[in-house]
């Protein structure tokens, strides 16, 4: 073989090889909690895959499973996608208790003023506080959900003293701290197991936001729902991730990651942030047969002053680990009202 014929096979070896990796094709497994028809897949994970489909000529593909059909709980989920069981999960860091301190700064009472808003600050602290929590996956997006409201089966909540001898669902740590120290009693359980626990009597009421009633049914379930004024911050949101499994990204030519870098970060978290304010809206309509109530700023004085507490608590907490808590709550504080006065 001559020494042109040698290189006019090389090169045509090495521009196969080229195209190869080009038309490389990535089908993601996705994996999350909820129903289909949850606003989660509808609003925030399924547009999520039909952009980086259409960004990538369809060379990277979703098959999303949805209701745990993957197997494991939803704690469970950031275990998956650190060890590849799914490529891309939504979870809320909070149901691992104790993994994600950071994050707990956004889930203390009456930081949340609004999805949005929250969601892009809660992005940008965690570049800046949670980068040792968070090395096992790629971040795509963190973003919070709107006002959580008390949904309860046989009596409001008007002031503190409601809350007495009640069993209360909450999502987190902090909230399940909060009710107790309200006076409530609090039942930890992911939003899947809150339809059973309510009929079976199990808990008298879940703290959760309206954006989660038609995946439960919680219309059905109870009688009343009681909503903190919504001039304040929030009684109290949860964070949310969603995340890429890092060998999985890792192992994606460079133009499909560029795509995945395009679908990740503040204006995903605030999209997310975004519809989940939307499907509050409509989570609501579902419960208008059923009686409302707003509880008070009057009524919400003394349970600020409580909640300083909890944050006073968190802060210690974070300085016996090594960091900076109060640096780090009033970072969050700051980034909220920054984002908030953008609007």
């Amino acid at each position: 073989m001559n020494k042109t014929l040698r290189i006019t096979l090389a090169a045509t070896g090495l521009a196969l090889s080229s195209l190869t990796v080009q038309a490389q094709e990535v089908t993601l497994k996705v994996h999350h909690f909820l129903p289909a028809s949850s606003p989660a897949q509808t609003m925030v994970i399924q547009p999520w895959c039909d952009k980086i489909a259409a960004e990538s000529n369809n060379r990277i593909k979703c098959q999303i499973y949805p209701s745990m059909q993957l197997g494991g709980t939803p704690p469970q989920l950031i275990e998956q996608v650190r060890d590849g069981v799914a490529d891309v999960i939504w979870t809320l860091p909070g149901y691992t208790a104790g993994r994600f301190p950071s994050l707990e700064a956004f889930e203390l009472p009456f930081m949340m003023q609004n999805p949005e808003a929250t969601s892009k600050a809660l992005w940008d602290y965690t570049q800046q506080y949670s980068q040792a929590e968070i090395k096992d996956f790629k971040p795509i997006a963190f973003h919070v959900h709107g006002d959580g409201v008390f949904h309860m089966t046989s009596k409001p909540i008007r002031t503190m003293a409601d809350l007495r001898g009640l069993k209360l669902r909450a999502p987190t740590r902090m909230t399940n701290k909060f009710i107790a120290m309200l006076g409530g009693t609090p039942v930890s359980m992911p939003v899947p197991q809150v339809g059973d626990a309510l009929s079976k009597g199990v808990i008298d009421g879940a703290v959760v936001p309206y954006e989660v009633v038609p995946s439960v049914k919680i219309q059905e379930l109870v009688k009343f729902h009681s909503e903190t004024d919504p001039a304040e911050a929030a009684f109290y949101t949860s964070t949310f991730v969603l995340a890429m499994n890092k060998a999985k990204y890792d192992g994606l030519p460079a133009d499909l990651k560029k795509v995945i870098d395009a679908n990740s970060g503040q204006a995903v978290s605030a999209a997310a942030g975004r519809a989940f304010l939307q499907a509050d809206a409509e989570g609501k309509k579902l419960t208008m047969k059923n009686t409302h109530n707003v509880i008070p700023a009057s009524e919400l004085a003394g349970w600020k002053k409580i909640g300083d507490k909890l944050a006073a608590d968190w802060v210690s907490e974070m300085n016996g680990k090594g960091a900076n808590g109060q640096q780090m709550l009033d970072g969050a504080k700051s980034l909220i009202a920054k984002y908030v006065a953008q609007r």
